[in-house]
């Protein structure tokens, strides 16, 4: 009797165990960038501790050629209910291979899939309405410019600035954004874009940062991922102002240099984390919305300018900006702002937006 029960529980043990759900994160780059990759990883944390589930991260590196096979071998596997790949580019690769799991539910972050094709049923994909967000960093760069009280600032310039990993839709829509907050602040601010062409070249970065600098830019947006590491370098041995991007920079670097938090205005948050738990959770209730993608933006909390203790005693000594932030964001959520996209936009009406604001 003692020998049927212990064979049952084992049974129930090795049941439940292979009946619990998995989550794989497949990165296509490495840990370490600071940016979205950073953030998907917190997020898959807090899927670990919130909802006691098992996960496991693989980083696939930045070498193109190594991904797919990792995705096809790791859905191959059956050890995984949920895989979770990211941005664009992952974007044929998924396409490729999910029609052939379809008792894999796939979940991507910053992209949407083509899901016309009609064969992608067990795919969900997030992108972000970081021009929302981006629309606040300019409006915030913009007002630090223009004022002469600000230590790194020169008012006489109305200039600042934008680095961008790739001249992409994605990075774009966050120049579009940029561009439209600070001149929704003074129509007069200009606004000059570089593109470094790569995610993982700080050097380059800052290289390019500090022509901006030179140029006379007050303020530089890093749109770059790891890349935009650089900008902050550039910001403190030049003395101006630069703002983090995706994750919450100020925070990333007060254990490590203070001089570069003290650079930084604040952080445009891309919030993959909070996203791809939103995802995992909707999974498990049943309710994620499979065949489409959603796109996340200020009213679902998935983008917006960071809350830390830096930028929260820069809004106390500058309670105009507070206030006027504030205001503008209550505008968008109330559709009194419209921020346009890059997305859908001619190339045309792209470089007419980058040219009015040179």
């Amino acid at each position: 009797m003692k020998k049927a029960l212990i064979v049952i529980l084992l049974t129930v043990f090795v049941l439940s165990a292979f009946s619990a759900t998995r989550v794989l994160n497949l990165i296509n780059g490495t840990l370490g960038d600071k940016s979205f990759f950073d953030s998907a990883e917190r997020g898959m944390v807090m899927v670990q501790e919130k909802l006691g589930l098992e996960t496991k991260t693989i980083e696939m590196g930045y070498n193109p050629s190594e991904w797919k096979p990792t995705l096809e071998d790791m859905s191959d596997s059956g050890m995984y209910d949920l895989i979770v790949v990211g941005t664009w580019q992952m974007v044929d690769t998924l396409a490729e291979i999910a029609p052939y799991y379809p008792e894999i539910t796939y979940i991507i972050y910053d992209t949407d899939m083509p899901f016309d094709n009609g064969n992608l049923d067990n795919v969900y994909a997030m992108t972000y309405k970081q021009n929302e967000g981006s629309f606040l960093a300019g409006a915030l760069a913009a007002m630090v410019s223009t004022d002469a009280d600000f230590e790194y600032s020169n008012p006489d310039s109305k200039l600042i600035g934008m680095l961008g990993g790739m001249d992409i839709a994605v990075i774009n829509d966050f120049l579009v954004g940029y561009i439209e907050g600070a001149q929704y602040v003074d129509p007069d601010v200009r606004v000059t874009t570089s593109y470094v062409g790569a995610w993982n070249d700080p050097a380059k970065g800052k290289e390019f940062t500090l022509a901006m600098y030179r140029q006379g830019a007050d303020v530089v947006f890093a749109v770059a991922g790891e890349t935009g590491n650089g900008v902050l370098e550039a910001a403190k041995e030049m003395d101006r102002w630069s703002i983090g991007v995706d994750s919450d920079m100020q925070l990333i670097y007060e254990e490590k240099d203070m001089d570069i938090v003290n650079h930084m205005l604040t952080s445009m948050l891309k919030n993959v984390d909070q996203s791809v738990y939103r995802a995992v959770e909707l999974y498990l209730n049943g309710e994620l919305p499979l065949g489409t993608t959603e796109a996340l933006g200020l009213k679902e909390g998935a983008v917006g300018l960071a809350s830390n203790q830096y930028f929260d005693k820069f809004l106390a000594e500058n309670p105009d900006i507070a206030e006027r932030l504030d205001e503008l964001e209550q505008m968008i959520l109330n559709g009194d702002i419209s921020v346009s996209s890059a997305f859908g936009m001619t190339n045309e009406e792209l470089n007419a937006a980058r040219d009015a604001a040179k």
